[in-house]
């Protein structure tokens, strides 16, 4: 078996496109002698690859002159920190909406350096919707407003911008990144981690109004100023180089699909063809509410949970791996980021249909 359909939520699969030219450049990058994992963060063969590769993003994104864009380390777990040790600017208190396990562990790290204020949340229903904005309970002394657009775990995705006046917007879109338009421009934070939409695990995207930078609490590391990284253009340290060269070819690869726009549409068949067939039957349920099902990340359950381990050795038969859910909340989930071909997403339709057909 050449290649697998891999469902993972992540590390989770990239674009073949990108492996093959990744593949052809491992050992000697366009000619130089070497592979980009050798090179001199600041030699001019890999500075050239950076300054592309937030090109890239800032195109695709239509990033503003303003906004700074960060190559950073430890994942969008260090965010959860970074977040408040930059963003309170001298005050005492923060917005966070609990929409699930993501959430809630960026108000668990929150309340360590403020005071949290939880605007709203879906737990009394397992968190299987998000709370429309009518109901927020805001701060409009807050120094900032933060959710997270996709939970990767619940499969809840808001699809709508939240209105947050002159407080800044902050979002954790690890898990939504790249999968459609967004304007940038309305909130005050993006962070992501790579390893769903961008690229490898190891590089997280920081995405910063210039304006917000500058003052963090004291006391905050080196390497948790915001500022530092972007005045030193992300190299205050040696970057994740080959994981940004990875996500540099993946902004390539979106590019040359057409970008967001046309990638949200494909993305948009791909769920649809799941949630329609999940739709149709009572052998599987999808646990989240209509208006909220993520584009990404596609929790199901089977009708008899007695069947899940045979379900998931029989799709692991058919090259459909990375299928159960998370152990949280169990059942099964498929990933299906921008790099899942609407293929793999027809070929795990069929394969629920026939397990119906025999177990049902």
């Amino acid at each position: 078996m050449e290649r697998i359909y891999n469902f993972s939520a992540g590390p989770a699969v990239l674009p073949r496109e990108v492996l093959e030219q990744a593949r052809e450049e491992l050992v000697n990058w366009r000619g130089c002698g070497m592979s980009v994992m050798e090179m001199s963060h600041r030699g001019k063969e890999y500075m050239g690859i950076h300054a592309q590769a937030e090109a890239d993003l800032r195109e695709l994104m239509g990033i503003p002159e303003h906004y700074k864009v960060l190559f950073l380390q430890g994942g969008a777990s260090s965010q959860f920190a970074m977040v408040p040790m930059n963003l309170l600017r001298g005050k005492a208190s923060a917005d966070y909406l609990n929409t699930g396990e993501w959430s809630k562990k960026a108000i668990k790290e929150a309340k360590k350096y403020c005071t949290v204020n939880v605007v709203a949340s879906s737990e009394d229903r397992n968190f299987s919707y998000a709370p429309a904005q009518s109901e927020w309970k805001l701060d409009p002394n807050a120094a900032y407003v933060h959710y997270t657009p996709n939970e990767t775990i619940g499969g809840v995705e808001i699809f709508w911008t939240p209105e947050t006046g002159d407080v800044p917007l902050v979002a954790d879109m690890s898990s939504t990144i790249l999968s459609r338009p967004i304007d940038v421009s309305k909130y005050g934070l993006i962070y992501a981690g790579a390893q769903k939409n961008i690229g490898p695990a190891g590089v997280t995207v920081v995405i910063v109004r210039e304006d917000l930078l500058g003052q963090p609490l004291a006391g905050t590391p080196t390497m948790f100023d915001y500022k530092v990284h972007a005045d030193n253009e992300s190299m205050y340290n040696t970057p994740p180089t080959f994981a940004i060269y990875i996500a540099g070819l993946v902004f390539k690869w979106l590019k040359d699909k057409g970008g967001l726009a046309a990638m949200e549409r494909i993305n948009i068949a791909k769920a649809q063809l799941l949630y329609d067939y999940l739709d149709s039957t009572e052998f599987y349920r999808s646990p989240v509410a209509r208006e909220n099902r993520s584009r990404m990340n596609v929790p199901f359950t089977l009708k008899d949970p007695a069947l899940d381990e045979e379900f998931l050795k029989g799709a692991k038969g058919r090259g459909l791996l990375q299928l159960k859910g998370h152990r949280s909340v169990g059942g099964m989930r498929a990933s299906i980021y921008n790099a899942m071909p609407i293929e793999g997403v027809q070929a795990l339709v069929e394969y629920m249909k026939e397990f119906e057909k025999t177990h049902g």
